[in-house]
């Protein structure tokens, strides 16, 4: 549980660095996707950033191999709670008492959480599982290819969603690869993270580019949380500590909505 939320910090804390770079490329003058981020990545706030993003995925992995997935999917929604508290530091972001609240919110919801999670579930999973994360992952694609005819809203929600759902695959099939051997190379599960992850991150690009960015975080936020803990309950043994089910589901719940609240925290620099 650590990990995972070191994960969300790592996560959260990217966001508001990456969002300082891209406002300091666009006062520089920078217009247009590439030009703003070939002038972005040149500075260090940037890079520093997406270092956070590399070890906050390890991390993010280091926590899947041992506490339930609907914990470490709550966790990482938390970051947007790092990204409001670090937002309102660095680019004097003025949060409301409510949205306050919905930070304290997530905290409790994440001890409760902390509290009732048991051990990772004892499940493996099937053969059949890791194949339909695959086919999952390619129908993200498609929902993507297809929301571009949407409304601004009404795509950025759903490609947050496709998004969501894109890196909610990664969390399972984080669950399902065992090692990184030659044996894993023809593991369905492995194909399903990389091409996952890969749609997840083009998707959450393309929601936030053009339409609402709250919407495009709401819809985030929901696929990567419920989807993958179902999952982890129903095939991978997820379950909670004796007698303490009704915390995790309050919990999670508490958690995920404090998140949703602070959903326009998704992309900073429109803050």
């Amino acid at each position: 549980m650590v990990c995972a939320l070191g994960a969300a910090v790592c996560f959260g804390t990217a966001t508001v660095l990456q969002a300082v770079a891209a406002r300091a490329a666009a006062a520089g003058g920078a217009t247009g996707t590439g030009t703003l981020f070939l002038r972005a990545v040149r500075q260090w706030r940037y890079l520093a950033g997406l270092g956070l993003d590399a070890v906050g995925f390890v991390l993010q992995v280091i926590a899947l191999r041992h506490v339930p997935i609907y914990a470490v999917g709550a966790a990482l929604a938390a970051s947007l709670a790092v990204t409001a508290v670090v937002a309102a530091r660095l680019l004097r972001v003025r949060l409301s008492r409510l949205e306050w609240g919905a930070v304290g919110v997530v905290c409790a919801g994440l001890l409760m959480l902390g509290l009732a999670s048991g051990e990772e579930g004892s499940g493996t999973g099937t053969l059949a599982l890791a194949w339909g994360l695959l086919a999952v992952a390619g129908l993200v694609l498609l929902v993507g290819a297809a929301a571009g005819r949407l409304p601004d809203r009404s795509r950025a929600l759903v490609l947050g969603l496709a998004a969501g759902t894109g890196f909610g695959v990664v969390e399972v099939a984080v669950r399902l690869i065992d090692t990184l051997s030659l044996r894993e190379l023809r593991n369905p599960a492995l194909y399903a993270l990389l091409l996952g992850g890969a749609a997840g991150f083009l998707l959450l690009t393309s929601a936030l580019e053009r339409g609402s960015v709250t919407a495009a975080t709401a819809g985030l936020v929901l696929g990567e949380t419920v989807g993958p803990a179902l999952v982890g309950v129903a095939w991978l043994g997820d379950r909670p500590r004796e007698g303490l089910a009704w915390l995790a589901v309050t919990g999670f719940a508490v958690a995920v909505a404090g998140s949703l609240a602070l959903s326009r925290f998704g992309e900073p620099t429109e803050s």
